[in-house]
């Protein structure tokens, strides 16, 4: 292995929600830790989203698919342009995709095993529109080894906060919520709890016409149905052991629209219901899958749903007190780029063939090398 040097790497994310293309230039350390430089949140263009949600709808032909992860390169693209204008070129791009199907389950077919997922955003559009070597397609060698290729952040939250010596969870929700468990006297692992914003926001859209809830005012302007909630959270997900992984394909419009044919008349009390589900189905995974074994002290929290008021303190009310509840930002990473962070590191680690995935978290047999580089 080549000797381990400080590289610019520009990490890329798009997530569950499609709310943008998230891109931040970082500078990843030989000791793995990785400081955010500059990060933006990079708007698909309308007719792009939108084809989008048709692809994680299921309508969309082959042709549509084939279309779309040119496009999406090219998107991805130019949120790096944005960022290659200002500071000049990174060492590598490293791209996450944008998730259009993920399937962990093991089905087989003729004897042939049909578990599997597909991220697009074609990486060769990105580096011959950069002229920056991407790195890309990080949960298939996880997937083609065993496991379930996710959750791959659990091996950054691992670099970052191990050495704390503190038994944490650190938790993101994002489209989908999922918690790294780091412990003293443990090896770390993580799963995905289940719904974070992906309700909500459809919700807000289908009710209010807003693409998510800002600073969650409508389920402030709400009240909780309970007899509604408890129903929400009787689903088998939530009672599946890890390690499991789940997405838009679990949690779609089709399953929402069913849920909301047993929602309160009041608007504003789905979204404040909606909201309590994402924080009560987190604390509940504790509960079931954490608490038996690990006395937590804090949990930390990333992703879009830190900043929402109202879904921190409905967390806070359905944690035990003793727990501290934080955000990133009090460990000095971004609440907003945090997963940008956490690509830009596995691309590093693609890089020098640094072994970057955790069997622990996604069930893999063994560690391997995620990620694809394109010149």
């Amino acid at each position: 292995m080549d000797t381990l040097e400080t590289k610019k790497v520009i990490g890329l994310m798009s997530g569950t929600s499609c709310d943008s293309i998230d891109a931040g230039l970082c500078e990843v350390h030989p000791d793995l830790s990785v400081k955010l430089i500059s990060g933006i949140n990079y708007k698909y263009p309308e007719h792009i989203r939108s084809k989008i949600f048709q692809l994680f709808s299921g309508n969309a032909t082959v042709k549509d698919i084939c279309q779309m992860n040119f496009a999406i390169g090219k998107c991805f693209a130019d949120a790096c342009n944005v960022l290659i204008d200002e500071f000049g070129k990174p060492d590598f791009i490293s791209s996450h995709g944008q998730t259009i199907y993920h399937y962990p389950f093991d089905e087989k077919i003729d004897g042939i095993n049909l578990k599997s997922t597909l991220q697009i955003g074609e990486s060769s559009v990105i580096s011959q529109q950069t002229g920056v070597l991407t790195i890309s397609n990080f949960r298939e060698a996880d997937i083609a080894s065993g496991g379930e290729g996710a959750p791959l952040v659990c091996f950054a939250d691992e670099k970052w906060f191990k050495h704390y010596n503190k038994n944490l969870l650190i938790q993101n929700i994002g489209g989908i919520s999922n918690v790294t468990v780091i412990s003293k006297n443990f090896a770390t692992y993580g799963f995905d709890t289940g719904l974070g914003n992906i309700m909500i926001d459809y919700c807000s859209n289908k009710f209010f016409g807003k693409p998510y809830d800002k600073d969650g005012k409508i389920a402030a302007s709400g009240k909780i149905c309970e007899s509604w909630l408890e129903l929400l959270c009787q689903d088998d997900y939530y009672f599946r052991n890890p390690p499991k992984t789940t997405g838009r394909e679990y949690f779609s419009p089709k399953y929402i629209e069913n849920a909301l044919k047993y929602a309160p008349e009041s608007k504003e009390d789905i979204i404040a219901t909606v909201t309590a589900l994402t924080a009560k189905t987190i604390c509940s995974a504790y509960e079931r899958f954490i608490y038996p074994d690990i006395d937590i002290n804090e949990v930390i929290i990333g992703g879009g749903g830190a900043y929402n008021p109202v879904l921190m303190r409905y967390i806070r009310n359905y944690l035990p007190k003793h727990i501290q509840l934080k955000t990133h930002e009090d460990y000095g990473i971004s609440n907003n780029f945090k997963e940008v962070m956490a690509f830009a590191l596995l691309g590093y680690c693609t890089f020098y063939g640094i072994p970057n995935n955790l069997p622990s978290c996604t069930g893999a047999s063994h560690r391997v090398i995620l990620g694809k580089m394109s010149n």
